[in-house]
């Protein structure tokens, strides 16, 4: 079906979250910072999955729209995760993931707003 391709990447990126957050122990900024990357991590795959349902095209494209920001946001944490020295050589790969299904999301976007638009009339 169209779309199983990126809905498999987002659960396999949320599923590395989750590998890689067990892993972690630490104090509550650390503790903080995991629930703020799975909840995003598992929201931009969920969201996706609501926008494979989307009652129109206008709804997919917002549905799209929320996913991508999720991706964002696990993206920042992250990058926090890394910058506040508490990543492991996991987090790498889910960075470059991230990224790599930022760009997807974005283009998917980008092309339904296109179909979204009137086509002039010939």
């Amino acid at each position: 079906m169209k779309g199983d391709n990126i809905a498999a990447r987002l659960r396999a990126f949320a599923a590395g979250v989750f590998r890689i957050c067990r892993d972690l122990g630490g104090d509550s900024s650390t503790k903080h910072i995991v629930r703020q990357l799975v909840r995003s991590a598992t929201g931009g795959g969920a969201n996706y999955e609501e926008a494979r349902g989307a009652e129109s095209r206008a709804d997919f494209v917002h549905k799209l729209g929320i996913a991508n920001k999720e991706i964002r946001e696990a993206l920042y944490w992250l990058q926090l995760a890394c910058d506040a020295g508490i990543a492991n050589e996991e987090f790498g790969g889910l960075i470059q993931e991230a990224d790599e299904l930022i760009a997807i999301l974005t283009a998917s976007i980008r092309t339904a707003k296109g179909r979204l638009e009137p086509q002039p009339a010939e």
